[in-house]
């Protein structure tokens, strides 16, 4: 029989895989994968995502490439709403809407169609597994921007604390499932 969770964080602190020195020495890597292939984890996860969004105004969500795709997808359904899978570059036909942006060792870009989603006036709430530098949940604001959406806030479900990027995110609402 599965557990029940009360809380995100009480599910988090149970199953988050922790690896150390992955993918790189020194670095202790939290694997979300035992939390997301348990039912009742999954299940308050996404409550509580959906709940903020929800807060936050949303009339959308945008799910970044990849493990964004599977809560962003379950919080959308939730709330009744569209999700829209932000993708990394080179996944989608053309022609896109793209936004490049640097990583530590080099740059990355993200896209969107540019044909069939009416993004203008949407207010999109951003959803990503995990929090590190910001510069990912930075690039897909600045795209949904270009295209008349106005972001909103940003739900995630980890934060690697050190990197920057609540900083980077600073002046927009920001939930982190592991901070309550």
């Amino acid at each position: 029989m599965s557990r029940t969770y009360a809380t995100a964080h009480e599910a988090l602190t149970d199953l988050v895989r922790l690896v150390p020195n992955f993918p790189s020495e020194g670095v202790l890597f939290e694997d979300l994968t035992p939390v997301l292939a348990n039912g009742e984890a999954f299940r308050v996860i996404v409550d509580e995502l959906a709940v903020a969004a929800e807060e936050m105004g949303a009339d959308m969500i945008g799910g970044l490439d990849a493990r964004g795709f599977l809560v962003g997808s379950a919080v959308a359904y939730k709330l009744g709403q569209g999700i829209l899978a932000i993708r990394k570059k080179g996944k989608l036909p053309p022609p896109v809407h793209s936004r490049s942006y640097e990583l530590e060792y080099g740059s990355a870009a993200l896209e969107i169609p540019a044909n069939g989603i009416e993004l203008k006036g949407k207010r999109v709430v951003l959803v990503d597994d995990v929090l590190a530098t910001g510069g990912t949940l930075v690039a897909a604001r600045d795209l949904l921007e270009q295209c008349g959406a106005e972001v909103v806030g940003y739900v995630v479900v980890l934060e690697v604390e050190g990197l920057g990027g609540r900083e980077r995110l600073a002046g927009s609402p920001l939930v982190v499932l592991n901070d309550r």
